[in-house]
């Protein structure tokens, strides 16, 4: 009786500092399980690399015309994963919406590992990788510059400040929590949480000044939310590639962006409530929340395929329908229908409520979404550059074992720094979940709001 009426009582203060403290003691074998398995599969993506450099990019099936292949399409959709972060911690936060509290702090630790992740792709791309340093415009004796009109200059600055302002975010939104461990560790271990806390005594000036800067810097994330992936989608309307001149890309890339980043903070979050033990802060409202946000993005982005089809089909251009007719039907046909599949119609069972609920459906919902918009950036890259305007360029490009492994290394890379943070930070926000419990009264009993 007593343990049933534990579980069904709100939980206290004390209990949030203990609960998430809870998830930074030592791991079980499971853990150490999952870092190995995701350790060895990041060693052979490291190794495939290391082989693409000695041999060359032909080793990568690049060919002509498909020089833009698995590497930019992973790219734009670890760019995407990055989306949901910000949105969830800096546009929720402005508008004030109370569930963000428990999975914001996921989702932006997310934003800056799947920035990092996307940030190898350039390199990778580049083959002679050590030679990358050129595209910044920085004073020296060559006098070379890079070309400011090339859309990859524009992806460097994009990127590089989406990275910045993220990262200090992450780090201003940290510091109360990083000094509730700090207060509860010791050793060496206090050491370091002191030094990262930055002093931080919970006083009432600091407060206000913690509120008004972290205000601040959402209000500054904000329009990097949808400024990046719209430079980003750039890269591609400035082409005069049939299926890609259009204006339509901007948004259509933003709202995908934010679709698969959802999908990927579900991809985290579930497990890490049924490991933790966390159902007393990531409630079924939580996942209510994120299961109408990808149902909304993804009927959003429905519409812009339709409106894809339907502008190829009504300019009258005869290498725009071309170009779709061979998508639909011919090599790449089967990439094509599975992201249809993936992305407009997997998700049409969030409509129901239990679906919205229920962590399997969800998290499997999740899952096919990450595969139709990875493929989704897929078909935009690789069907419309292999079949142009001249017949005797065009070109098939099939992928190879080393760029396949690279692209999967680069999920291990993904997860094992998320695995890393989990265990070294605290993966729930304490001060922000404390933010909307009920106000404890002195006799113990709780208040309401």
């Amino acid at each position: 009786m007593s343990v049933v009426t534990e579980r069904h009582r709100p939980p206290t203060f004390a209990d949030v500092n203990r609960d998430v403290l809870r998830t930074l003691a030592t791991p079980g074998n499971l853990y150490f399980g999952w870092m190995c398995v995701v350790g060895l599969i990041l060693t052979a993506g490291i190794l495939a690399w290391t082989y693409q450099i000695y041999i060359g990019m032909g080793a990568a099936g690049k060919r002509t015309p498909v020089m833009w292949a698995m590497y930019i399409t992973s790219f734009v959709f670890w760019i995407g994963i990055g989306h949901a972060g910000t949105l969830i911690s800096a546009i929720l936060y402005l508008f004030r919406a109370r569930w963000r509290t428990s999975i914001f702090r996921a989702a932006e630790a997310m934003t800056i590992f799947a920035v990092m992740t996307a940030g190898l792709f350039p390199l990778i791309h580049a083959g002679r990788m050590w030679f990358a340093y050129f595209l910044l415009p920085y004073w020296n004796q060559r006098d070379l510059w890079p070309n400011f009109r090339s859309p990859l200059v524009w992806d460097v600055f994009a990127i590089s400040t989406y990275l910045s302002i993220s990262t200090v975010f992450f780090i201003v939104g940290l510091i109360p929590d990083v000094a509730a461990l700090r207060d509860a560790s010791t050793g060496w271990r206090r050491r370091i949480y002191a030094m990262l806390a930055l002093g931080w005594e919970g006083s009432d000036a600091q407060w206000r000044h913690y509120r008004r800067a972290y205000g601040l810097l959402a209000a500054l994330a904000t329009p990097l939310v949808l400024s990046v992936h719209s430079v980003v989608s750039w890269d591609f309307a400035m082409a005069l590639v049939p299926g890609w001149h259009s204006t339509l890309f901007a948004p259509f890339f933003v709202d995908g962006a934010i679709f698969s980043g959802f999908a990927m903070v579900l991809v985290l979050i579930l497990p890490m409530r049924h490991f933790f033990n966390l159902h007393a802060y990531i409630q079924e409202k939580h996942l209510d929340a994120m299961g109408k946000l990808i149902l909304t993005t993804g009927l959003v982005l429905t519409y812009f395929y339709i409106c894809e089809i339907f502008t190829s089909w009504y300019s009258g251009d005869h290498f725009e329908r071309a170009s779709l007719f061979w998508k639909v039907t011919k090599s790449y046909a089967w990439a094509l229908w599975l992201m249809y599949f993936c992305n407009c119609i997997s998700p049409l069972i969030l409509f129901w409520k239990r679906a919205r609920t229920s962590p399997v459906v969800l998290y499997v919902v999740s899952v096919l979404v990450l595969i139709g918009m990875w493929f989704e950036r897929f078909n935009i890259i690789v069907p419309s550059l292999a079949h142009d305007f001249y017949p005797y360029t065009w070109g098939i490009y099939v992928p190879t074992p080393t760029d396949t492994m690279i692209v999967i290394g680069s999920f291990a890379w993904f997860f094992i720094l998320f695995l890393g943070f989990i265990r070294v930070m605290p993966s729930l926000s304490i001060v922000e979940v404390k933010e909307t419990l009920p106000q404890p009264l002195k006799d113990g009993a709780h208040g309401h709001h």
